[in-house]
């Protein structure tokens, strides 16, 4: 735990959710076709309403730092772009002073085909700054993300990691009040971690308020006076760092919770009800090694006998960018007839994935049956490490500079 206490009772209350409920309509039909045959009256069938965010009350003091953990799809994320103004809540309100700096999604506010330069004075006065303010900071801003050799080209071409430094320093130079961060200390070598952290603490040391979603247990422990835990969008616990984690690896244990929105139970035949990621031991984790292997598991129920059905499974990076992904049919595997619950587990090795975070997708389909049952986003898991390449395939690269055999003769 960090040294820093508790803000006292009579600190000021400078975030204030009250009775938040966020709802999204998810689309069961995927197609145009469907979309166009189900036009009117008639598409009101083929909506589902999703809360991702179930009345939600909230007070954060001046000078504290939360974290907010849970499953995928469990409303971390959701609560944060609330608190931060960027999406609306359905029901309820919110109440926030001083200047909030977010840093909600990998890049958000960041044009690819703007350099890096052009980026930090956009993403800079979308969060406040003038002109002039940003130019007198851009030295350090440009020192801190440690990018400088590429900050006149185009962000596109920028790897995960880069995205990230630059944009979390423009964030932490905006002299803010209120830090909004999910989960991109996750990405970025330990060196550039490292930094973060200690900005971070720079900022516990001078009062601000630091409000962070992560996967990484420990991290939150150690930075955390306090943690909100979420459960299918509704709070489960608030309360110090160790009792929130024991509750959540309750959870986790039990099998309870949402991890990310899922898709339309066809003819209620099939259905993923969750996917892990586990290393080489066969133990959850979400923290691996450029080249460690991967091991996804799929947690398959049939709610009535299958005969013959198939799976499959992707990963993307969080640009929606395809990494990899392969099914029973690319295996050459046929799964034997399911009648109750079955765990599929794909072993990943040789797994030269670049540093970053990627997000893991799944689907099971009925042969026999018609059926079919998706899971978007359903887990999530971090590279780390320092390739040398940008993207999200890792190598290791030389350069040799060669004459040019017969050059000149």
């Amino acid at each position: 735990m960090i040294d820093n206490p508790v803000a006292p009772v009579s600190a000021p209350v400078v975030i204030s959710a009250s009775a938040v409920s966020k709802r999204f309509t998810v689309r069961k039909d995927t197609s145009l076709k469907e979309r166009i045959v189900t036009l009117g009256r008639a598409g009101r069938r083929h909506k589902q309403d999703y809360w991702a965010l179930s009345d939600v009350g909230l007070e954060i003091q001046a000078g504290t730092t939360v974290g907010l953990i849970g499953h995928n799809g469990s409303g971390k994320s959701t609560l944060l772009k609330v608190i931060g103004g960027i999406i609306l809540p359905t029901t309820g309100e919110v109440r926030h002073r001083g200047r909030v700096a977010a840093l909600l999604e990998l890049g958000a506010g960041f044009h690819p085909d703007l350099t890096g330069r052009e980026n930090v004075f956009l993403n800079a006065a979308v969060l406040g700054l003038s002109t002039a303010e940003t130019e007198a900071r851009f030295n350090d801003i440009l020192e801190f993300s440690g990018v400088a050799d590429f900050i006149d080209t185009q962000v596109k071409f920028y790897s995960s990691g880069m995205y990230v430094r630059l944009a979390f320093a423009v964030a932490v130079h905006t002299d803010p009040d209120i830090l909004l961060v999910d989960e991109v200390l996750a990405v970025g070598d330990e060196q550039f971690q490292k930094k973060c952290l200690d900005k971070i603490k720079e900022f516990q040391d001078e009062g601000r308020t630091i409000i962070i979603v992560s996967h990484a247990l420990e991290q939150i422990e150690s930075l955390c006076d306090r943690v909100v835990l979420l459960n299918r969008g509704q709070v489960v616990l608030d309360g110090t760092a160790r009792a929130a984690i024991d509750r959540f690896r309750e959870l986790l244990a039990s099998g309870e919770g949402t991890r990310g929105v899922q898709g339309e139970r066809a003819s209620h035949s099939l259905e993923i009800s969750a996917i892990e990621i586990r290393d080489s031991t066969g133990a959850i984790s979400t923290r691996f090694r450029i080249g460690e292997p991967v091991d996804v598991a799929l947690h398959v129920r049939a709610l009535r006998p299958v005969e013959r059905w198939a799976a499959g499974f992707s990963i993307n990076t969080r640009h929606g960018q395809l990494a990899l992904a392969s099914n029973t049919d690319v295996l050459d595997v046929e799964l034997s007839p399911i009648t109750d619950a079955r765990v599929l587990r794909i072993s990943l090795t040789d797994l030269g994935l670049g540093p970053g975070e990627y997000f893991v997708n799944a689907n099971v389909v009925g042969l026999s049956v018609s059926s079919s049952h998706s899971v978007t986003q359903g887990a999530t898991f971090v590279v780390e490490g320092d390739s040398g390449t940008m993207g999200p395939a890792a190598a290791t690269a030389r350069l040799l500079e060669q004459p040019v055999s017969g050059e000149g003769g």
